[in-house]
C-alpha cells in the first residue's frame, strides 16, 4: 500500500510538474516553440463574418470567408495567443491575361481610348484553406494565423470596390469577430454561429502590395485589437498609383491598366452575383470616376486615398518599401509613414534598394509583434526610425539612421546651363540669359536611350561634373519648370539618371536611374482643374520626383532629363509635340546629406 501511495504522489508530482507549452522570448523576440511547431497538430477551420455592409444586392449583410490556424494548445489547453492576420484579393485566383484587357494607351492626350474587355475569373482554393502565407513564421512562434478573402473574392461575399468603404470595413469586421464584437458563422448563409475563445484579440496585419494596402485600410477605422501592421510595398492612394501630378500614368510593368482593369482582375466571388457587382460599381462608379480623359483629382480618387482617412488611426506602423519599386512607388509608403509620424504613432520605416514587394528581415517584424501584440517591453519603438539597405548590402542587414529622409541631407538647388539637347551641365550657380530650348516628343525612343545619347532633339539632359567624391543623396527632389507646348496638351517626363549609363551584364537596379516624376502641364494650377495650354505660352509648375536614398557613387554625373511621353508609362501620342523649356526659369532641388558643401566637395 506504501508503495503504491508513492507511486500516485510522484505521478501527481511529475504531472504537476509538467508546464503548459506557451510563448517564449528571448532577446526581445518570440522564439520558435517545438510544441507549436508540429503542422499535423494545427487546427485549421473556416467561417464567415458578418459585416455591416451590403455590396452584392442581395439585402443580407455580406460576410467574409474566413480561415484559422492555431496551435492545438488553444483547444487543448485553453492557450489564448494573438493574430497575424492577412487579407487579400488575389487568394482565390485572377483573371487571365486576355487580349485588350488593358486600355490602349496610343492616342492623342485629351481623347478617350478604346473600351477595354472584361476577362472572368475562375475561382480555386479548397476550405478550409484560404492561404498558407504567413503560417510557417508565426504559428511555430505562438501567433494564431488568419487569413480572409477581400469583399466580392473567393468565398467572401460582396464586390470589389477596388479601395471602396467595403475593403476597409471587411477587415475590421474580422478583427471586430476576434474580439467578441462581431458574429462569425459556420456557413455562408446558415445562423451556427463560431466564437474566437482561443485568442486575446490583439490583431496584427501585414502582407504585400494590395494585402499590405488591407492593413492600412483596416489600420484607419480605428478598429480596437488592431494593435500593429506592417504593410509592405502597400497602395496607400489609388490615385497616386494611377495618377501623377494630374497626368494619366501606368503602373510600371502594366501599360493600360487602371481601376476598372484591376477589379475585373480580382472579381472572383460569386457567378450569380457578378452582374449586380460589374452593374454598380464596375460599369457605374468606378467608370464614372476615373476620369482618363484629364486625369485630374476628384471625389472618388479621393475616397480613395487613405492619407484623408488616417485621424482614427492608432495601430503602431512598420512600413517596408524598395526604392526602386517602379509599380508601386515609394511615394505610397513615404507620404503615409510621414502623416503618422506627424501623429505621434509609433513609426519605423524600412527602404530597401530593390523593386517591389521585400518585407523587413523576420528578426526586425518579430520584435515589432512581440511588443503590440504581447506586449513584451523590448524598446523596439525606440532608438532609430529608419532602416535603409545599401546599394551592395544584404536586405538582411540594413543600416540605422535616426530618420527618413536622413536628418542630415538639405536641399541644394541645381540650375540648368548650356546646351541640353547635347549634355548641358547642372550648376549651383545661376546664370542669366540661358535662353529656351526645345525639344520634339516622340515615344519611339525608351527613356533609357535618351539618357544615352549624345544628343538628341527628343530630350534635354543636363548634368554635373563628373564627381570626385561620393554623393548620398536623402528625400525628395523637386522641380521647377517653366515650359511651353506647341499643343493643348502634353505629356512631361523627368527622371533624375546616374552616368554614364552602365548596361553590361553586371548592372545593377541602382546603377541608372535615381528617381523619376510625371506631370501634367494641364494642371499647372490645381490638381483637381486641367485647363487646355495655350500653345507657346509658358506656364510654371513644380512638383516631386519619387523619394529616394541613394549613394551616387564617385566617378558618376547626377543628370536630370526632361522629356515628353514615356514610353514605359504614359499615355503615347503621336510624335512631334514640342516643349519648350526657359532654363533660367527651370531648377531641381536635390537632397543632399551634408548640403552644399558636401556637393561641392564632391563636383570640385
Amino acid at each position: 500500500m506504501k508503495k503504491l501511495l508513492l507511486l500516485i504522489f510522484f505521478g501527481a508530482f511529475s504531472l504537476g510538474a509538467q508546464e503548459q507549452a506557451k510563448p517564449v522570448f528571448e532577446n526581445g523576440e518570440a522564439q520558435i516553440v517545438p510544441e507549436f511547431n508540429i503542422p499535423e497538430d494545427w487546427i485549421r477551420e473556416d467561417l464567415w463574418v458578418e459585416t455591416n455592409f451590403d455590396t452584392d444586392g442581395d439585402e443580407l449583410p455580406d460576410r467574409m470567408h474566413v480561415a484559422v490556424t492555431r496551435p492545438k494548445q488553444t483547444e487543448t489547453e485553453g492557450l489564448k495567443l494573438p493574430v497575424v492576420y492577412e487579407s487579400s484579393p488575389y487568394f482565390a485566383g485572377v483573371a487571365p491575361n486576355v487580349e485588350g484587357a488593358f486600355y490602349d494607351v496610343y492616342h492623342e492626350l485629351g481623347e478617350k481610348g478604346e473600351e477595354i474587355v472584361h476577362p472572368s475569373v475562375t475561382r480555386v482554393g479548397e476550405r478550409p484553406i484560404i492561404s498558407n502565407s504567413q503560417i510557417n513564421t508565426w504559428v511555430p512562434r505562438g501567433y494564431i494565423v488568419v487569413h480572409s478573402s477581400s469583399p466580392g473574392t473567393g468565398l467572401s461575399q460582396g464586390s470589389p470596390t477596388v479601395g471602396g468603404d467595403n475593403e476597409s470595413l471587411a477587415p475590421k469586421a474580422v478583427i471586430d469577430w476576434l474580439n467578441g464584437r462581431a458574429k462569425g458563422y459556420k456557413t455562408p448563409y446558415g445562423d451556427e454561429e463560431v466564437e474566437a475563445y482561443w485568442t486575446t484579440g490583439k490583431v496584427g496585419m501585414t502582407g504585400t502590395s494590395y494585402n499590405g494596402t488591407i492593413p492600412l485600410a483596416a489600420a484607419t477605422t480605428g478598429v480596437e485589437g488592431l494593435e500593429a501592421i506592417i504593410p509592405v510595398a502597400p497602395n496607400t492612394s489609388y490615385y497616386h498609383y494611377y495618377r501623377s501630378n494630374g497626368l494619366v500614368r501606368s503602373p510600371g510593368g502594366y501599360l493600360g491598366e487602371d481601376v476598372d482593369v484591376l477589379y475585373n482582375f480580382i472579381h472572383s466571388g460569386d457567378e450569380s452575383k457578378r452582374a449586380y457587382a460589374d452593374s454598380v460599381y464596375r460599369d457605374t462608379e468606378i467608370k464614372d470616376g476615373i476620369d482618363r480623359i484629364t486625369g485630374d483629382y476628384n471625389e472618388f480618387w479621393a475616397g480613395r486615398d487613405y492619407l484623408n482617412e488616417m485621424e482614427p488611426m492608432k495601430a503602431a506602423l512598420l512600413m517596408s518599401h524598395g526604392f526602386n519599386d517602379w509599380n508601386v512607388m515609394p511615394e505610397h509608403s513615404y507620404r503615409i509613414y510621414k502623416a503618422a509620424e506627424e501623429k505621434g504613432l509609433p513609426v519605423k520605416i524600412y527602404y530597401h534598394q530593390y523593386g517591389h514587394g521585400g518585407p523587413p528581415p523576420v528578426s526586425m517584424m518579430n520584435k515589432w509583434f512581440t511588443k503590440y501584440l504581447f506586449g513584451v517591453d523590448n524598446n523596439v519603438e525606440k532608438g532609430p526610425k529608419a532602416y535603409i539597405v545599401r546599394e551592395d548590402d544584404d536586405p538582411q542587414n540594413p543600416t540605422a539612421y535616426a530618420n527618413y529622409p536622413n536628418p542630415d541631407a538639405v536641399n541644394v538647388t541645381l540650375y540648368l546651363q548650356n546646351d541640353g539637347l547635347k549634355k548641358g551641365k547642372l550648376s549651383t550657380k545661376k546664370l542669366k540669359n540661358q535662353g529656351k530650348q526645345t525639344l520634339i516628343d516622340d515615344h519611339n525612343f525608351s527613356a533609357d536611350s535618351l539618357a544615352q545619347l549624345e544628343n538628341s532633339k527628343h530630350r534635354l539632359l543636363f548634368t554635373t561634373p563628373v564627381l570626385k567624391e561620393d554623393v548620398h543623396l536623402s528625400g525628395l527632389s523637386t522641380i521647377k519648370i517653366k515650359l511651353a507646348s506647341s499643343k493643348p496638351a502634353a505629356n512631361l517626363s523627368v527622371w533624375m539618371v546616374s552616368l554614364p549609363w552602365n548596361s553590361g551584364e553586371n548592372t545593377k537596379i541602382t546603377d541608372n536611374i535615381i528617381t523619376r516624376g510625371w506631370a501634367d502641364p494641364q494642371n499647372y494650377k490645381s490638381l483637381t482643374e486641367s485647363k487646355a495650354l495655350e500653345p507657346g505660352k509658358f506656364y510654371e509648375l513644380s512638383f516631386d520626383l519619387n523619394p529616394d536614398d541613394q549613394v551616387i557613387p564617385a566617378g558618376q554625373q547626377i543628370g536630370l532629363m526632361i522629356f515628353s511621353s514615356d514610353n514605359k508609362f504614359t499615355l503615347l501620342p503621336e510624335p512631334g509635340t514640342e516643349l519648350t523649356i526657359d532654363l533660367d526659369e527651370t531648377h531641381i532641388e536635390i537632397p543632399v546629406v551634408g548640403g552644399m558643401p558636401a556637393l561641392q566637395e564632391a563636383m570640385n
